[in-house]
């Protein structure tokens, strides 16, 4: 009886996809497993606001719900939402897509991602992409055949990645450079020259670019540059974008992608085999968020930007220095002078202060030496989390 059942568990272990097993779990999702079973915690680990959607675009949703909308859309999403993304689209970032062929509505960015990488990418295909980067990028690749060439950043140069670093590791398998501004984890924002000179790159060397723009209102001080309205980039740039950050919306699960009428046409093909549609109470909340939600919109980003200030100042002062973010809801402390590694600051912390933040290694080698802390919290929590990190810190520098 004990020789079938090891004889079962090697089979089912060697069943597994080895493009599967190249690839760890998330790193945050683990150390949140740990999270989970602890009381008393203040978390700057979790990256979505801490706000609930606004109920003006809750409303009509439910109100759907009422109305018995609750068959499937096309494929490609609400019409009227895709008209009201054309129009958005257009207005912010003078870009004109067809809502009929070059708008599809995803189960968030996250699903944008993944069928951007599997429409485009063949066995060995290789895609650059920075380090540190959102823990997703690379499991999406690699899950579609690719191979991941990273470029590493610093935060001596603002976390940004360059065209010369980018052109010094092509090869004639380069299919795709992936740019996410503003960043997660660092929330470092490129400015539009350095994006023009990738995206010269790019057109000279016939790449594609996937640009993750979900945080692109979420910026303080400075200018969003859309990759796409770079000159001759729309066809050739796979712009990925949704509600969950500036909206407030992260649980409706609802993104889009906007491309070239093939391209868009190619993710499609696998949208309709693996998701088919979005919910439509989301998508009905989507239409909602993009007519009313400016108002909301703007005084999330104001509240965040003091929450910046307050949690930046408050790290460079109990000794974590920390790069000024100019988007998203994160700082990206270094914690190198305590000694510790990323993972063992994080747990540590937990276990002791009870604060948790993310370790900088979940996202890439270049994240080592650093936290990610999301200060998408109340301003209260905050200043706690700090009196509890300086301590922390205190006892734990050499």
């Amino acid at each position: 009886m004990a020789v079938n059942t090891r004889l079962k568990h090697k089979k089912q272990t060697e069943i597994i996809s080895e493009r599967l097993k190249q690839i760890s779990p998330s790193g945050i999702r683990k150390f949140f497993d740990l999270l989970a079973s602890m009381e008393g915690i203040i978390s700057l680990g979790v990256g979505e606001p801490d706000y609930s959607t606004p109920w003006h675009i809750c409303e009509p949703a439910v109100q759907s719900l009422e109305k018995g909308y609750t068959m499937y859309t096309s494929n490609l999403g609400i019409p009227e939402l895709r008209q009201e993304l054309a129009r958005y689209l257009k207005d912010n970032y003078n870009l004109s897509y067809d809502p009929e062929s070059e708008l599809l509505i995803t189960v968030g960015v996250s699903e944008g991602m993944d069928l951007a990488m599997r429409a485009i990418l063949n066995p060995g295909d290789e895609v650059i992409m920075p380090d540190p980067c959102y823990v997703a990028y690379e499991p999406c690749a690699l899950l579609a055949g690719g191979t991941v060439i990273k470029v590493p950043t610093y935060q001596q140069n603002g976390f940004e990645i360059s065209a010369a670093e980018i052109e010094a590791r092509l090869t004639d398998r380069t299919k795709a450079i992936l740019v996410g501004y503003p960043a997660n984890p660092t929330g470092a924002v490129m400015p539009r020259d350095k994006l023009r000179a990738i995206a010269e790159l790019a057109r000279r060397h016939q790449l594609i670019v996937i640009s993750d723009e979900i945080y692109a209102r979420l910026i303080y001080g400075v200018e969003h540059t859309c990759f796409a309205s770079l000159p001759e980039m729309k066809e050739s740039t796979i712009l990925l974008g949704g509600f969950s950050k500036a909206y407030a919306m992260t649980g409706w699960r609802i993104g889009y992608a906007a491309s070239s009428q093939e391209l868009i046409a190619a993710m499609t093909k696998i949208h309709q085999y693996t998701m088919m549609c979005v919910p439509t109470m989301s998508q009905v909340a989507a239409i909602a968020a993009l007519k009313e939600g400016e108002s909301s919109v703007l005084e999330m980003v104001t509240e965040y930007d003091q929450r910046r200030k307050l949690i930046v100042k408050g790290l460079n002062e109990i000794g974590l220095p920390c790069f000024e973010p100019k988007g998203a809801f994160y700082a990206f402390p270094s914690i190198k002078s305590t000694g510790l590694s990323s993972e063992e600051f994080a747990e540590k912390l937990l276990l002791e202060e009870k604060v948790a933040a993310v370790p900088g290694s979940a996202f890439g080698q270049c994240g080592e030496g650093y936290i990610r802390c999301c200060y998408a919290t109340s301003p209260n929590e905050i200043k706690e989390a700090l009196t509890r990190m300086k301590r922390f810190v205190t006892k734990h520098t050499k």
